[in-house]
């Protein structure tokens, strides 16, 4: 992969995150810098490592579908982008703020989160072992990236609420799939 594309996905697996973030953020009374870094931290060490668990799953099955692998990167692309669009599509709203915002949220509360949006990284992790890509670089891309776009959701939130963070998810879903396309392109040469 290229440093364009390694840069582009990093942002891509951050949006969920960035959209959570921002919604973590606008519940919190004035959140501050450090509950913001605390936040951006939990959500980029466990973005950095699901992609890893995942390669590690798909390495042992790559060897398998050698031939067909770019399909399967493609369509593993092709469904996390269109969920992400789909979910930046939706019209729901966050739920109501309490009369009492709290000043941090629980640490559980993070992992668990943290967690569930990291579900796409896990699956591209497992496309990126059908690939010759550095994993090690990538995973820790898009930890730093998590961690950045985290850290900053938090602090945006409590001005902008979920406005920006569904978009957030919908511009990611249209990289990803942008991302299959081109690796399928290339491993095909359809243009």
């Amino acid at each position: 992969m290229t440093l364009l594309s390694t840069t582009l996905l990093a942002f891509s697996m951050s949006t969920d995150a960035f959209a959570a973030a921002i919604g973590k953020g606008a519940v919190l009374h004035h959140p501050r810098f450090r509950e913001a870094l605390r936040t951006g931290l939990i959500f980029g060490v466990i973005e950095g490592v699901t992609p890893l668990i995942g390669w590690g799953l798909g390495y042992g099955a790559s060897r398998h579908i050698e031939a067909w692998d770019h399909w399967v990167v493609f369509a593993l692309l092709l469904l996390l982008g269109g969920r992400m669009i789909l979910a930046g599509l939706s019209s729901a709203e966050p739920g109501a703020q309490a009369d009492d915002p709290p000043r941090r949220h629980g640490g559980w509360l993070l992992v668990a989160t943290a967690v569930t949006t990291s579900i796409d990284a896990l699956t591209v992790g497992i496309g990126l072992a059908f690939m010759e890509a550095n994993i090690l670089v990538i995973a820790l891309a898009i930890g730093l990236v998590t961690t950045l776009m985290a850290t900053l959701g938090v602090m945006l939130g409590r001005r902008l609420g979920g406005v920006i963070g569904k978009r957030a998810e919908l511009l990611g879903g249209i990289v990803l799939i942008g991302i299959g396309t081109a690796i399928l392109q290339d491993h095909i040469g359809f243009w």
